[in-house]
């Protein structure tokens, strides 16, 4: 098959067009522009810009746990009426909180004039009533009274007695060395406990609504 020449003279823009009932023929079938097979890739519902599907063989990430992030403390089961005091790591009542190194020094330093006024006797026969309480009679005057975080319970008279007879003896009766390290244990320790705390299990709390108290 030939074209007229297009540079003959008067061929004009006819010499472009193919005779009739010709033209070009279309592309055989399938052939020529293939759409995008099904399934996870570009430009897909649901799928965002650029995503690929993922590796075979890699497993995804394991959840990121609920409040988790930097600075964050442990999850502690907390029971009803009472709150965890961060600073002492300690579960508490409500109400209550442990008792500041000035309020204990001061308990100290009350326990004397106390004994004196009530000549020595009167301090003993009162400090075998309280200690059923968890008290001691200048920790009941100041609004204080012990716990046992081992058991989250007030000590009985039994843990007082080993609290105030053989636990003072030891704290500072015994020598100066361990009235030193007791006080050491008391002001830098984090839940402020002597030797005799340690030896009873017990720190002291301040309960000034006396929660603590039935």
């Amino acid at each position: 098959m030939t074209f007229p020449d297009p540079y003959a003279p008067g061929a004009g823009q006819d010499a472009f067009q193919p005779p009739p009932n010709q033209g070009y023929n279309p592309p055989p079938p399938n052939q020529g522009y293939f759409p995008p097979p099904a399934g996870p890739g570009y430009n897909q519902a649901n799928q965002g810009y650029d995503q690929a599907p993922p590796s075979p063989g890699l497993s995804p990430a394991p959840p990121v746990p609920a409040a988790y992030g930097y600075g964050q403390y442990p999850a502690v089961a907390v029971p009803q009426g009472m709150y965890f005091d961060q600073p002492s790591d300690l579960l508490l009542p409500d109400g209550t909180q442990l008792a500041s190194v000035g309020r204990r020094i001061g308990a100290y330093f009350l326990a004397i004039p106390l004994a004196i006024v009530t000549l020595g006797i009167g301090y003993i026969v009162w400090g075998l009533i309280v200690w059923g309480n968890g008290q001691t009679p200048a920790l009941q005057v100041l609004g204080m009274r012990c716990w046992r975080p081992e058991t989250n319970r007030v000590p009985g008279f039994w843990f007082m007695a080993l609290r105030e007879i053989p636990g003072r003896i030891i704290d500072g009766l015994l020598s100066f060395i361990t009235l030193i390290t007791s006080f050491v244990l008391f002001v830098s320790g984090k839940q402020h406990k002597a030797l005799h705390d340690y030896i009873a299990g017990t720190v002291v709390l301040y309960d000034p609504n006396k929660v603590l108290a039935s």
